[in-house]
């Protein structure tokens, strides 16, 4: 028995060594990015120390964690906010929510692992001494990089069609919404004045430069949500108020995907993670991003289901039921600005695939630049102005494209990257639960006392088992 007892030690030690060393491969991978790369994240941050106060840097120079971290949750949550009471009409009270939860906790689970193959493929170009000095590194290349053409190709289809029918959604929403405020022109007609003035997004570089929009967006949203679920209470129930849903299975999966594509904000994932000054602080930043999305969507589509129940079902937005007052107004107009920033958020990924085709990727220019992204604003301008109507759009978005981009490809890209055991070895991002000191240190001890459970002995006589691999693990960190 001893023996055995010697034997688990031995292999705690070496699992421990091993998560050690993986650790600290993981951090020599981040240190040893492109020098130049480095040198720029660190003229960024001095001077941003140098010029707290500056305008300059207040608005324009991003890249930290809060950066990443509001960048995520402003593009999760745009125009959809206001459809999602229209799926609970599909769906249910219960079933909405329920599939909330479950869609925002697995994507956020992908956009964990395509942060992992990121920083894999960084790792290994790092190798190769490429330097990605005036080079935002995209999902496809990832792909590409990682695991051949092939794969390249559909992550470039994917995302770029996402991406393209996601601004042609912000357009349509643009002109849906300021007609509650205006109807003095058509819809059509408010795409045009509305495309113009997102046509204004090709001078904005990258994502380093959203800084102050994506607070700001945020700020709007949360504010939106909160009126939907205010107003909705004050408003009360409606005489005769029914809840009959869900009726209709394909009503039902219609629902479902407009949710699906609620939390569909993978495609622009990569670009995010790039823009930061140290992306290995992106861990945990879009499962953060996604639970306090939860408390945005959750209350408003709820209360606003609540108050109308099926009349919802005639009413893909919810502006429309909510009484016309100086709030309602306010939502409006904050919700058509942070459609200006999401189009903004769904276009820049485009942009840059289209200035890699052309050549013009690595030109200093802002203007010349802004000139050269102008051809991918016209053709999602004529689509807006086609298709008038958002809300069917969004669930064909959700189950032809999220499905795919969101969690098929990234899981599949995962496995078939680690499929080999050599790969496994030399991964260069610890597991989800393996992150920290703490759970590092926290899990042999509880696989300890399982084990002796497993074995059918009492825990408390392998308590000198427990002390052991304590010193082991210290002695292995060299305290």
């Amino acid at each position: 028995m001893f023996q055995i007892y010697q034997d688990q030690v031995v292999a705690f030690s070496k699992n421990s060594q091993t998560m050690l060393s993986t650790k600290q491969a993981e951090d020599a991978i981040v240190s040893n990015y492109s020098e130049t790369d480095q040198h720029e994240g660190k003229e960024e941050e001095k001077e941003e120390n140098h010029s707290f106060f500056s305008v300059k840097s207040a608005l324009w120079h991003g890249g930290s964690a809060w950066d990443a971290w509001f960048s995520c949750a402003s593009n999760q949550v745009a125009q959809v906010l206001l459809t999602l009471p229209y799926s609970f009409s599909q769906l249910g009270m219960l079933s909405g929510i329920l599939l909330q939860i479950f869609y925002g906790l697995l994507g956020s689970w992908t956009a964990y692992l395509i942060s992992v193959l990121y920083i894999e493929y960084r790792s290994r170009k790092e190798k190769e001494n490429v330097s990605f000095k005036n080079h935002v590194i995209q999902w496809f290349e990832v792909l590409d990089g990682l695991l051949g053409p092939y794969w390249k190709a559909v992550g470039l289809a994917f995302n770029c069609t996402f991406l393209l029918f996601g601004s042609v959604i912000q357009l349509i929403a643009c002109a849906s919404n300021i007609y509650y405020i205006n109807d003095h022109l058509d819809k059509r007609t408010w795409t045009y004045i509305f495309g113009a003035c997102c046509a204004t997004t090709v001078f904005i570089p990258s994502f380093h430069n959203y800084r102050i929009w994506s607070f700001l967006g945020l700020a709007m949203t949360t504010y939106t949500a909160w009126y939907l679920a205010i107003a909705a209470f004050i408003h009360g129930q409606d005489e005769g108020v029914k809840h009959s849903a869900p009726t209709k299975l394909v009503l039902y999966f219609t629902g479902a995907t407009n949710i699906l594509y609620t939390f569909g904000g993978h495609a622009v994932t990569v670009e995010i993670m790039h823009a930061m000054w140290k992306p290995q602080k992106f861990k945990y930043i879009y499962l953060i991003a996604t639970l306090y999305v939860f408390t945005l969507t959750i209350p408003s589509a709820s209360a606003v289901y609540w108050a109308f129940g099926d009349q919802l079902l005639d009413h893909a937005n919810a502006f429309a039921l909510l009484p016309k007052n100086r709030f309602r107004d306010t939502a409006v107009i904050l919700m058509l600005i942070h459609q200006f920033i999401t189009f903004g958020f769904a276009c820049t990924p485009l942009y840059f695939v289209w200035e890699k085709v052309i050549g013009m990727h690595d030109t200093r220019s802002i203007c010349l630049r802004a000139l050269a992204r102008l051809p991918v604003v016209v053709p999602i301008w004529f689509l807006a102005i086609i298709f008038p109507f958002f809300g069917p759009i969004n669930s064909a978005v959700g189950a032809l494209l999220v499905s795919f981009t969101v969690y098929i490809i990234p899981s599949l890209a995962h496995m078939l990257t680690y499929r080999k055991a050599s790969a496994r070895q030399v991964k260069c991002c610890l597991p989800l639960l393996t992150w920290s000191n703490r759970s590092s240190a926290a899990a042999p001890t509880s696989l300890v006392a399982g084990q002796c459970r497993a074995n059918g002995s009492n825990p408390f006589s392998c308590r000198f088992l427990i002390d052991r691999k304590v010193q082991l693990s210290s002695s292995s960190r060299g305290v």
